[in-house]
């Protein structure tokens, strides 16, 4: 083997060495960020009266309207009200008026689930 294709074999390897580890950075950034966005973005599974009303952007005075409807889900088994994340959506996709007047079936989907 001359030299000139010994060093051609060493530059391949050290291409597929550099390229490997490339692949593991790139692997491993990938999933510190899809953890930092479950963990950033994820919804709690009982909201407090402050978390439901950021996530819904609404006020004081809409929230109470809510909590005090018989049919919205909230809970007060805890001291204070919680908002099941859940219940909470599926009560917004039974009370959306464009899902009821334009997908009765989904409708029958969503509530099977």
């Amino acid at each position: 083997m001359t030299i000139k294709e010994r060093v051609q074999n060493i530059e391949s390897a050290e291409f597929d060495l550099f390229e490997q580890k490339l692949s593991l950075v790139i692997e491993k950034a990938y999933l510190r960020g899809v953890a930092d966005g479950q963990t950033k973005f994820a919804i709690k599974p009982l909201l407090t009266r402050k978390e439901f009303m950021e996530l819904v952007d609404i006020g004081e005075t809409k929230c109470a309207e809510l909590f005090n409807r018989r049919d919205f889900p909230v809970t007060r088994e805890f001291g204070h009200p919680r908002v099941p994340r859940d219940l909470l959506f599926e009560w917004i996709h039974a009370n959306t008026d464009w899902v009821r007047a334009n997908a009765p079936k989904a409708m029958q989907l969503i509530k099977a689930i």
